[in-house]
């Protein structure tokens, strides 16, 4: 009980570590971190055998997530090690600028199918908990509503400006991502414990998902502004295009890993409670 607690305390120092890290201009400062709360918190779940029917969903939605950070900092790594060699030359320069657009879309594909498969078992361990009551699914059935309903607003809009079968074809996997997060969302309200650690939790990974789609189509905004520019854009070679989807709130980097965290750490421990509290009624 003890190492559980200090799992969980060592979890939850490393997660303001990496927010702090972040909110300091320290980016692979900020991942390591996050990756050390990811792995604390996989330690802190899997001792715990009083909650059998979830922990072992909830565990692996977390080392999914932990996968998906260690691939991150693998990523920012490269990036650092490669970013001396530059180039010089009109053309070389425009085609290592697409080439290195693309590998951000690529990376962000794999990491939004790593954080579907996390949000997946998350939500196994979710719906392996008895349900409590109809008012907590109600109110967070209606909340997931309203998330798809602005999603899709935000969808229509990207669609208008762009050949909507392009787009669907690179971003499906964030879109995916951000539709099964805000359906464990909605079923999360059947099964929430009483202080409503796990909605909350699912909310912000709902967030979360939603910012990495919004991260993804601004990439392959800016990859197809560069290899088929409409009527009237003048590129640049090493000139990055500013291409936000628009309509999502600009945060920080260390907001944005403060949701991400925060979100993985209370679906975590809420699923547990949740499992607790319906053996103990």
């Amino acid at each position: 009980m003890r190492l559980s607690l200090g799992l969980l305390v060592a979890s939850v120092a490393a997660g303001l570590l990496s927010v702090a890290a972040a909110l300091l201009a320290m980016p692979a400062a900020s991942l390591q971190f996050g990756l050390v709360m990811l792995l604390a918190l996989l330690g802190y779940v899997l001792p715990d055998r009083s909650v059998r029917r979830v922990r072992w969903a909830v565990a692996a939605g977390i080392g999914f997530l932990a996968v998906v950070a260690a691939m991150r900092l693998l990523w920012y790594q490269e990036q650092v090690d490669e970013a001396g060699g530059l180039t010089s030359g009109q053309g070389v320069a425009k085609t290592a600028m697409l080439a290195g657009v693309q590998e951000v879309i690529d990376r962000e594909r794999v990491a939004a199918l790593g954080l579907t498969l996390g949000v997946l078992c998350l939500a196994a361990g979710v719906s392996a908990s008895p349900s409590h009551g109809r008012r907590r699914g109600v109110a967070t059935s209606i909340l997931a509503l309203l998330l798809v309903a602005w999603l899709g607003l935000r969808l229509a809009g990207d669609f208008g400006r762009h050949p909507l079968l392009d787009l669907l074809g690179t971003v499906w996997p964030a879109l995916l991502a951000a539709f099964v997060t805000v359906g464990a969302l909605a079923l999360s309200g059947w099964q929430a414990d009483r202080r409503w650690l796990l909605p909350l939790g699912l909310f912000l990974l709902s967030v979360a998902a939603a910012r990495a789609y919004s991260d993804l189509a601004a990439a392959w905004s800016a990859w197809w502004i560069m290899t088929a520019p409409p009527d009237g854009a003048f590129l640049q070679p090493a000139v990055m295009v500013g291409t936000s989807t628009g309509g999502f709130p600009q945060v920080s980097r260390a907001i944005e890993a403060a949701i991400a965290l925060a979100g993985a750490g209370l679906v975590a421990v809420g699923a547990l409670r949740s499992s607790r509290e319906a053996d103990a009624a």
